[in-house]
């Protein structure tokens, strides 16, 4: 009989499993594994992608999970590599995205002992994972894997963590390797729970679907879209449900809702008679932010149970395939639908003054570029095919209000832990997937540098990434909200950089708009461009207080 290692078994799951990269960084408890990923001879084996920083490597295998749907995988070795994660899993956990963390381990017997690496791996990540084991037995490896990957993806999909210790690894494994199991499948709710669905839609004056992480699964959005073409429906997204509105259905389009209570869509939401909430998940944006004073009932359509407050109780909750769910609803809608001329005649007067806040005011400061204007040349550049991943920080809030996006998962935030440095890695991973594809990063000067190191990586891999920084010197999120509440900043100025000459010091392009440079050339330049290029742009964020402020008058009703 043939024995095989724990290494070699668990690269055999994972082809097994389809997996096609691991993201991470090597160290002697785990070396193992990273020998076989490299050496291995199996022409399905995964592509083994080495980073700059444990963390990055996890952003980038929550993007694969984000993108696919299927989860992504991370590998480090003990101590701090397994500490490193911390991070990366809470953010993929928190946001929905499936991740399969494997981490070293000291062998067995020091488990017990203060040796060199020896932390509590199981227990550290735990809280931050969906499902966090150590194996004890090379023979279980396989099946840890397995069970890693089924509640990884199961939802509320996330990141999930399996310690291996350096002698389960070495060790020879017995038991056979795993199939693939076939993925959990969810049906549709009771018919009697459809029609009173269906009915209240019908008897509503004022019905609006909140539309949120998990209606943007490729399945979901399609079924979306095909039951609005039927019951037309005003629609407001959540950052994370970027793209579910097509460019046929702009008309429904009411902006997108996270952060601050004054937009278009927390306006609507507030007025509605009515709320259809669908793949909704309160850490995008909190119940208490929208659903305060409101008098309407509230209908939960989702592949989970909702988590219920004192301000998310809905009258109606509905668990299942949102896909099938929403296929099977609009068949219960014979004759045509539609709004009421009056309400019909209110939203286009409120999509009318929503689509004019978009358009950038006549300016010309010294500062830097308004960043309306920023946001209308960036959206000239970018097709409906480009994916564009977006970090933390002020110029998230103006992307996420303003940039327009038509396909699902093509406009990336990270508005569950709103975690810094997630843009690049994420661009990456994308790139990875989309080789032939333009990638665009947009960041600010802040947190770019969170994980900067990583342009090395893009380099190697040839990623074809425009990755944008806003330039203005501040942790401006924080600055302008400090000088909202108290009248100054306190903590939020740091040095400059030079990011041309960061970008070439690792073999990027590097670019800068400034006099006489504008951004359009700039722009045209940088898309025309092979490779990862990193244009500096300087942005005046002096209307940034207008973003806590701004808030929408009831004129219209």
């Amino acid at each position: 009989m043939v024995t095989k290692s724990g290494a070699q078994i668990l690269v055999e799951t994972m082809v097994n499993y389809g997996i096609k990269y691991v993201f991470g960084i090597p160290g002697a408890k785990i070396d193992r594994l990273f020998e076989e990923l490299e050496h291995s001879t199996n022409p399905q084996k995964p592509r083994l992608i080495i980073t700059r920083h444990e963390q990055n490597a996890a952003f980038m295998a929550a993007a694969i999970g984000r993108l696919t749907g299927k989860p992504g995988v991370v590998l480090v070795t003990s101590g701090p590599g397994v500490a490193n994660l911390t991070t990366g899993l809470v953010t993929a956990s928190s946001e929905g995205d499936p991740v399969i963390a494997l981490g070293g381990q000291v062998q067995r017997d020091d488990l017990a002992r203060l040796t060199h690496q020896s932390i509590p791996n199981q227990v550290i990540l735990s809280p931050v994972t969906k499902y966090s084991v150590e194996v004890q037995d090379p023979n279980n490896l396989s099946e840890a894997f397995a069970n890693a990957y089924q509640s990884a993806v199961d939802a509320k999909s996330g990141a999930v963590f399996i310690s291996i210790p350096q002698d389960v690894i070495n060790a020879d494994v017995k038991r056979p390797v795993m199939r693939r199991n076939p993925p959990m499948a969810q049906g549709v709710p009771a018919k009697q729970q459809l029609a009173d669905f269906a009915a209240q839609i019908k008897q509503a004056q004022l019905p609006v679907i909140l539309a949120g992480m998990r209606a943007s699964d490729q399945a979901a959005t399609q079924a979306l879209r095909s039951f609005l073409q039927k019951v037309p429906l005003p629609v407001v997204e959540t950052f994370q449900g970027a793209g579910i509105i097509s460019h046929e259905l702009e008309h429904l389009f009411f902006g997108r809702v996270g952060l601050f209570h004054n937009q278009t869509g927390d306006m609507l939401l507030k007025k509605a008679d009515l709320v259809i909430t669908i793949g909704y998940d309160p850490i995008e944006y909190e119940a208490r932010n929208w659903n305060q004073e409101r008098t309407g009932k509230i209908i939960n359509l989702d592949s989970v149970a909702p988590e219920l407050t004192q301000e998310y109780q809905p009258e109606m909750v509905l668990q299942g395939n949102l896909a099938d769910t929403l296929k099977a609803l609009a068949e219960l809608f014979v004759d045509s639908y539609q709004l009421k001329a009056t309400t019909k005649q209110q939203l286009q007067t409120i999509k009318a003054e929503f689509d004019r806040k978009d358009i950038p005011p006549i300016t010309n400061s010294a500062a830097g570029l308004h960043p309306l204007q920023i946001v209308e040349e960036l959206q000239r550049h970018v097709d409906d095919s480009m994916i564009v991943t977006v970090d933390v920080g002020s110029h998230y809030i103006w992307m996420a209000r303003h940039f327009r996006s038509y396909q699902p998962r093509h406009l990336l935030f990270s508005n569950g832990m709103q975690t810094l440095g997630v843009a690049l890695p994420w661009a990456i991973a994308a790139s990875l997937l989309h080789p032939q594809q333009k990638v665009v990063s947009v960041a600010g000067d802040g947190g770019f540098l969170f994980s900067g190191q990583e342009l090395e990586t893009a380099v190697r891999l040839h990623s074809n990434i425009v990755q944008l920084v806003w330039v203005d010197g501040y942790y401006d999120m924080v600055r302008f909200q400090e000088q909202t509440k108290y009248g100054h900043d306190a903590g939020v100025k740091f040095g400059p950089v030079d990011f041309v000459q960061y970008a070439q010091s690792f073999g990027a392009t590097g670019l800068q708009v400034d006099k006489q440079h504008d951004l359009q050339t700039v722009l045209d330049q940088a898309f025309a461009q092979e490779g990862p290029v990193v244009v500096a742009i300087p942005v005046d964020y002096s209307h940034n207080q207008e973003l806590s402020q701004d808030l929408l008058t009831d004129q219209f009703y």
